[in-house]
């Protein structure tokens, strides 16, 4: 990787290339409502805009007789099999973010297994269900990879007794049943459509936490893997991000820093829409993709910036970059493969998030302890300085660390040694942007070995991976270890643009080209046109 380059020599080649003829607008697919008939939400009400009418068509009926009324319900109910079924996956592993899934699934692919990336609760990775799909060719799969050596893959088996039908209700008293998956619903088929004559449908879950929410385009009702429901919004790109830009970086950041962050949203859209492919969409409406809000919290300015970078993506060796972000970086953003496995990307380098010299990271890199817990002490001079989130200090229990790392092995299936203590923390290796690469928890039973981003979501203190441990002790006298402090900075897992350090240099003058070649080095900003991969070519895709 480079050096640290000063912020003067960021420019070159920035220009905006406009080229090839405009690639044709298709909707985005997003799964606003996901595993409906698995959680507790059993009831929505959709809603057409004043003197506006829904119509709901049935694409499975041989003869399909669209139902029109303002107010449509979609109801689960409950039905008993006549016979029990039995539901079975093999799951090739778990993981806490897709990027480290997708990563994995090459891995598997790459030894002959088809995959599937799967999100039922955590990230998995199934061998393919059309591939395995009966009883004898999962367990000679699983017996096969056992006698080859492999230990994490395992055989998840449910027994099925009822399965969530969903009846579609009008105000005047019309029903319909459009769905009932015991099977998991792998073909994943659209059991309905609803559109709108005013173009927006509001969404109201009854009986869960969750806001009523105006949605442009079409919603569908379709199956997903895991013997539920997906309602999914088929929304025009430009709809999308007035949606997005609003809870990622909100309305009152400056114009260029909403500009860059429509440009890196379109791009993450664009690039992103494989994450779901085993349920029939491609993006998610929460933090595991992008926020997405609907139109509930729309913003003219907001709409300037998105309307001045129509079109515009940012790109490296003509593809789509993968335009990560996050809140803030602590003061030095991280490569791809501190935070997950994969290749890094060249345009993804650590570099000190500030634009005056207050850190020399190729003199003194961070992976050095004395060097991190200098630069942390150091809280002025950075794009962030001042934010709530850029340093902090959270201290907890050895029995509470404990309960939080029971909690972790339970939830991701990981096997680890059954435990009564935990007896101490250790940081084994650091990246250069200071990052923790791995962490080991020291019990009574055994070392329990953690890496990368699954820190954060085995530990609760920590709100990155850029941090250092400080031993909490009962007494001096006594130097009997009770907890550790954890004191570290930035929110996030820090690759990319800073939403933070967006701001501050927007506020400096800067445009969103020049925060954006700040952030994300060796790029270009494109328009959209034929030219442009909108998805990884095959031959990069194996390589990561």
């Amino acid at each position: 990787m480079q050096a640290l380059r000063r912020s003067g020599c960021l420019l070159a080649g920035l220009g905006i290339a406009a080229i090839a003829p405009a690639a044709p607008a298709r909707a985005l697919q997003v799964g606003i409502i996901q595993q409906f008939g698995r959680s507790e939400l059993e009831r929505l009400t959709l809603r057409a805009p004043a003197g506006e009418t829904l119509t709901a068509s049935f694409p499975q009926r041989a003869e399909p007789t669209p139902l029109q009324a303002r107010k449509l319900e979609l109801k689960v109910r409950w039905q008993r099999l006549r016979l029990p079924q039995i539901r079975e996956r093999v799951v090739l592993g778990e993981r806490a973010t897709f990027e480290s899934a997708e990563r994995l699934a090459r891995q598997w692919q790459q030894r002959g297994v088809e995959t599937a990336i799967t999100q039922p609760d955590r990230w998995q990775v199934w061998a393919k269900p059309q591939t395995y799909g009966s009883l004898l060719s999962r367990r000679w799969l699983l017996h096969g990879l056992r006698q080859q050596g492999y230990e994490a893959p395992s055989l998840q088996t449910r027994l099925i007794q009822r399965v969530p039908a969903v009846a579609l209700l009008t105000g005047q008293g019309q029903k319909r049943l459009v769905g009932r998956s015991p099977d998991g619903g792998h073909a994943n088929p659209v059991l309905v459509r609803i559109a709108s004559s005013g173009d927006r449908i509001r969404v109201e879950p009854q009986g869960a936490d969750c806001p009523a929410r105006p949605y442009p385009g079409e919603l569908k009702l379709q199956r997903d893997s895991y013997g539920s429901y997906t309602l999914v919004n088929a929304v025009p790109l430009a709809a999308y991000l007035r949606g997005v830009v609003p809870y990622e970086i909100g309305a009152d950041a400056p114009q260029a820093a909403l500009e860059a962050q429509a440009i890196i949203a379109r791009t993450y859209a664009l690039r992103n829409r494989r994450r779901f492919a085993a349920d029939g969409y491609q993006l998610c409406a929460d933090v595991h993709c992008q926020v997405y809000r609907g139109l509930a919290r729309t913003n003219p300015r907001i709409d300037r910036a998105i309307a001045a970078t129509e079109r515009q993506v940012l790109t490296h060796g003509n593809e789509l970059i993968d335009a990560l972000y996050s809140a803030t970086t602590g003061g030095v953003t991280a490569e791809f493969d501190d935070i997950w496995n994969g290749r890094n990307r060249p345009y993804l380098e650590p570099i000190v998030d500030a634009t005056q010299p207050v850190w020399d990271l190729e003199q003194r890199p961070l992976a050095d302890k004395q060097a991190l817990r200098q630069f942390l002490a150091r809280e002025r001079g950075f794009n962030e300085s001042g934010d709530s989130t850029f340093r902090w200090r959270r201290e907890r229990s050895l029995e509470a660390l404990a309960d939080d790392l029971r909690a972790y092995l339970k939830a991701s299936y990981r096997q680890g040694p059954d435990f009564e203590q935990l007896q101490a923390l250790e940081v084994t290796e650091r990246a250069r942007s200071g990052r923790v690469l791995e962490l080991v928890a020291r019990t009574d039973a055994g070392p329990i070995v953690l890496t990368k981003t699954e820190i954060r979501s085995a530990l609760k203190p920590p709100r990155s991976t850029l941090f250092y441990l400080e031993p909490l002790y009962a007494s001096e006298a006594q130097q009997r270890l009770t907890g550790y402090a954890f004191v570290g900075g930035g929110f996030g897992h820090g690759v990319g643009l800073s939403q933070t350090g967006a701001q501050t240099l927007a506020r400096q003058g800067w445009s969103a080209e020049r925060i954006l070649a700040f952030y994300y080095r060796q790029t270009e900003l494109r328009r959209l046109g034929g030219s442009v991969a909108l998805e990884r070519r095959q031959s990069a895709a194996t390589r990561q």
